[in-house]
């Protein structure tokens, strides 16, 4: 088995694909609707047929709670992993990325994060090299 498919609440579709594809570099993998439901996936453009990133609406009011929860407590909703976090640090950011965060060294890696704008705390993390 493996993980084709993770998701996470957004406040806004649009505005989603925007910063996780125009902010974070991710790739559109696919975005069709059925009636006011609308599918959105992206995926590492480094990893196209790797696993998908659903963005899905929090119109379920179950969702928007756990999303409201995670953000209050300042808990990630998803985490990424970098070879070159300052590099991509400084790429995100020039980007228009609020970091909440900055680059932290941890034991075994470095942490950094980010609010996505669409009601979420995104991680990159990169291990250390032993």
């Amino acid at each position: 088995m493996k993980i084709k498919l993770t998701k996470i609440y957004v406040d806004d579709q649009e505005k989603a694909l925007r910063f996780y594809s125009d902010v974070l570099g991710l790739a559109k993998k696919a975005d069709f609707s059925n009636g006011s439901y609308r599918w959105l996936a992206v995926a590492s453009a480094d990893e196209p047929d790797g696993t998908e990133l659903q963005l899905e609406l929090n119109d379920n009011p179950a969702a928007r709670a756990y999303q409201e929860a995670m953000f209050t407590q300042a808990q990630p909703a998803i985490m990424f992993f970098a070879d070159d976090l300052k590099g991509d640090h400084e790429r995100i950011r020039a980007r228009g990325a609020m970091f909440t965060m900055p680059l932290t060294e941890t034991t075994g890696s470095t942490i950094a994060q980010l609010d996505d704008g669409c009601g979420n705390l995104v991680q990159i993390t990169q291990l250390a090299r032993w």
